[in-house]
């Protein structure tokens, strides 16, 4: 019975859909435990206001402390200049004492991502976050290629072997994930959650 979260951090909404869509593949699994959570918002409030931040998420806020508990974390971030959000940023600098205790060494960490363009920095903004990952000797997981619209040419969308994303946009562009979009993380989800499920078979 796999124990997997999937963490996020979203301005805008955009992560918020996709992590649900993450739970969802998660949940094809017999048995799996999935907890959808969240990383603290560290802008003044009056900015979140001005900016437009989607400050009502229903999704609780998660201590650092508690990744422990979980056999697979599934992480999501917008981009920002090509690396993780400030506020995953800053999350993950609070989980020092489980690296000193080699708390999650072994266990499943994968990431999805958003970028406003299509070449906004998806790929590094995951790549980037494995290094973080590696360090606690995690087991990294991306979207294998056996998810076959990862090469399709009939839209703009996100997606890469490293981990789900989409393409948001901006101003009259703007626009939430797409179906396709959606699909490949519900793929992901479930991906991940069948790894983490042999590996927490005794």
């Amino acid at each position: 019975m796999p124990k997997v979260l999937v963490l996020y951090y979203s301005s805008y909404g955009h992560l918020e859909v996709m992590a649900q869509a993450q739970a969802e593949g998660a949940r094809k699994i017999p048995d799996a435990e999935v907890e959808v959570k969240r990383v603290a918002e560290i802008v003044p409030l009056e900015v979140c206001k001005a900016s437009g931040f989607r400050l009502d998420q229903a999704a609780p806020l998660a201590d650092p402390g508690e990744l422990e508990r979980y056999d697979a974390i599934i992480f999501g971030t917008p981009t920002r200049f090509g690396n993780m959000a400030a506020q995953m940023r800053n999350f993950l600098d609070q989980t020092g004492p489980l690296w000193a205790r080699g708390a999650l060494v072994g266990k499943v960490g994968s990431v999805f991502c958003s970028t406003a363009s299509q070449h906004g920095g998806q790929e590094t903004t995951i790549t980037s976050f494995h290094l973080t990952l590696l360090h606690h000797g995690m087991i990294i997981v991306g979207l294998p290629y056996t998810f076959k619209d990862l090469t399709t040419l009939r839209e703009v969308t996100g997606g890469s072997p490293y981990g789900a994303s989409c393409v948001t946009g901006a101003g009259a562009e703007l626009r939430m994930p797409s179906a396709l979009e959606l699909e490949m993380c519900r793929f992901q989800g479930e991906h991940v959650t069948r790894i983490a499920a042999k590996m927490a078979r005794p």
